[in-house]
C-alpha cells in the first residue's frame, strides 16, 4: 500500500450532488458523441444512399456489433471497478498492474474478435433473417468494422479506466475531436467519393483509431499514481481474475440484452425492409435516453467503487439517493421531448413516410416505460461499484431472457402484431425491478452495518 500523502479526492470527500454533476456531464456528453459515430453513419447513408443502406448500417449489423461491444464494455466496467477501488485505497502497485492487465486483455481479445467476425459475419446475418437486399452491404460494413475492432476495444477500456480515476473530461474532449473527424470522413467517403457503406465503415474505424491513440497517450503521461508503459503491458493472472469476477457477470448481462435484441431483430426483419429501417432509426433516436441512463450508471458505479475502497459506506447510500433523483428528473424531461418530437427526429434519417410512421409508433409505444429502467440502472450501478455483481446480473438476465424472450418466442407469434413484440420491453424491465429493488435494499442495510460485499 502506498502511504504517500495525496491530494484530497472529491469523489470521496466533496459535496455529493455537485461532484455527481461534475462527473456525470462529461460522461453524458462524451457518450452522446460516441453514439454519433454510428448515428452519423446511419443519417448519411440513409439520406444519400437509401433505406436499404440505413437498414444495413442500423439493423442486423448494429445488433451484432453491439453484441460484441456490449460484452467487452461489461468486462471494461469490471476493470474500472477494481481500479476505482485501488485508487480509493491509494494502492499504487495494484493500480498499475490492473491497468496493464486490462490493456493486454483488450489486445488479445481484439485479435480473436477480428478473425471470428470476418468469417462468421455472413452466416450470422442469415441467421438473423436479414432482408436479402441488405445482406451484402451489412457483410461489407461488419467485416471492415471487425478489422478495426482493436481501436474500439482499447478506447473503451482506456476511457473506463480514466473515469475510474475520476477523470471524465479527457475522454469527452477526445470524443468530440474524433466525432467531428468521423463526420468529415463520412461526408468525404460516402458523399464525395461515393464509397457507400464501405466509406462509412472506414470513417468509423479511422476515427476510433484516433480516439484510442489519444486515450493511450493520456494514460502514459497524465496521472500521478497511474502510468501506462507499453513494455509493461502483460497479463497479471491475479488481477485478471479480479477484473473478470466483477466484469464477466456484467458482460454476460450485456450479452443477455444483446441476445434478446438479436431475436427481436430477427422478428423485426420478418416485417420487411420498411420496418427494419424504422427499427434502425428508432435505435438511434432512443439512444439519447440510453446515453443518459448509462452515464448515470457509470457515475454511480465510480462513486460507489471509490467510496467503498475508502470505507465510506454511508456516502455510497447517499450518493445513490441523489443520483436516482437526478436521473429521474433529467430522463423524465427527455422522455417527454422524445414522445412529442419523435416525428421530425425520424425525418433526419429518412424521408420515406411509411418508415417514419412505423418508427413513431415504435417509440411512442415503448418510451413511457423507460422510467422503470432508470431504477434498474442506478441500483445495478451502485451494486457493481461495491463488487456485488453476480446476483444482480442473474436477476437482470432472468428478466431479459426468461420474460422477454418467452414473450417474443411464444406470445408474439400468436398475434403476428408489431405491438405485441414491443410490449416485451416494459414487461421485462418491470419483472427485473420487482426482484432487484428488494435485493438492493437488503444489501444497503448490510453495507451500512459495515459488512463488505465480499461477505455476500
Amino acid at each position: 500500500m502506498n502511504t504517500k500523502s495525496r491530494a484530497s479526492n472529491p469523489i470521496t470527500e466533496g459535496v455529493i450532488w455537485k461532484q455527481l454533476l461534475i462527473f456525470f456531464f462529461p460522461i453524458m456528453v462524451g457518450t452522446l458523441f460516441q453514439q454519433l459515430y454510428n448515428t452519423v453513419d446511419a443519417v448519411i447513408v440513409g439520406r444519400f444512399v437509401g433505406k436499404q443502406a440505413l437498414a444495413s448500417v442500423g439493423g442486423s449489423a448494429a445488433v451484432l456489433s453491439n453484441f460484441v461491444i456490449g460484452f467487452f464494455t461489461g468486462l471494461s466496467a469490471g476493470a474500472s471497478v477494481i481500479i476505482a477501488q485501488f485508487y480509493g485505497a491509494k494502492d499504487e502497485k495494484n493500480l498499475n498492474k490492473g491497468l496493464h492487465t486490462a490493456y493486454a486483455f483488450s489486445i488479445i481479445a481484439s485479435i480473436f474478435i477480428s478473425i471470428i467476425g470476418w468469417f462468421a459475419t455472413p452466416g450470422l446475418l442469415r441467421l438473423l433473417k436479414t432482408p436479402e437486399d441488405t445482406i451484402a452491404d451489412s457483410t461489407l460494413y461488419l467485416r471492415i468494422y471487425f478489422l478495426g475492432i482493436i481501436f474500439t476495444l482499447i478506447y473503451n477500456m482506456g476511457s473506463y479506466i480514466m473515469r475510474a480515476l475520476g477523470d471524465s473530461r479527457r475522454p469527452l474532449y477526445y470524443l468530440i475531436i474524433c466525432c467531428i473527424l468521423n463526420i468529415i470522413l463520412d461526408l468525404v467517403a460516402v458523399v464525395g467519393l461515393g464509397m457507400g457503406i464501405a466509406g462509412a465503415a472506414i470513417a468509423t474505424v479511422i476515427s476510433q483509431a484516433v480516439s484510442a491513440g489519444l486515450v493511450s497517450r493520456a494514460l502514459m503521461k497524465s496521472y500521478d499514481m497511474l502510468r501506462l508503459k507499453l513494455r509493461a503491458i502483460r497479463i497479471h493472472p491475479d488481477l485478471l481474475r479480479s477484473e473478470f469476477r466483477i466484469g464477466l457477470p456484467g458482460g454476460l448481462q450485456s450479452c443477455a440484452y444483446s441476445i434478446s435484441n438479436i431475436i427481436i431483430q430477427t422478428a423485426i426483419n420478418n416485417f420487411g425492409t420498411d420496418t427494419a429501417a424504422a427499427w434502425a432509426a428508432f435505435g438511434k433516436v432512443d439512444a439519447i435516453f440510453w446515453t443518459i441512463t448509462g452515464s448515470f450508471g457509470i457515475t454511480i458505479a465510480t462513486f460507489a467503487g471509490q467510496n467503498y475502497g475508502a470505507r465510506k459506506y454511508d456516502r455510497i447510500q447517499r450518493s445513490v439517493r441523489v443520483c436516482l433523483g437526478m436521473s429521474l428528473g433529467l430522463c423524465g424531461g427527455l422522455l417527454i421531448f422524445l414522445f412529442t418530437c419523435c416525428r421530425p427526429l425520424y425525418y433526419a434519417f429518412t424521408t420515406d413516410p411509411n418508415v417514419v410512421d412505423i418508427g413513431v409508433y415504435m417509440l411512442r409505444t415503448i418510451a413511457p416505460s423507460y422510467v422503470i429502467y432508470i431504477f434498474v440502472e442506478i441500483f445495478s450501478g451502485a451494486l457493481r461499484g461495491i463488487g456485488d455483481v453476480l446476483i444482480p446480473v442473474c436477476i437482470t438476465m432472468g428478466g431479459v431472457l426468461i420474460i422477454r424472450l418467452s414473450w417474443i418466442l411464444f406470445v408474439t407469434p400468436m398475434t403476428g402484431e408489431l405491438s405485441t413484440l414491443l410490449y416485451s420491453y416494459p414487461l421485462a424491465w418491470g419483472a427485473t425491478l420487482l426482484l432487484l429493488a428488494p435485493y438492493y435494499w437488503q444489501r444497503k442495510k448490510r453495507l451500512l452495518s459495515g459488512i463488505p460485499a465480499s461477505q455476500n
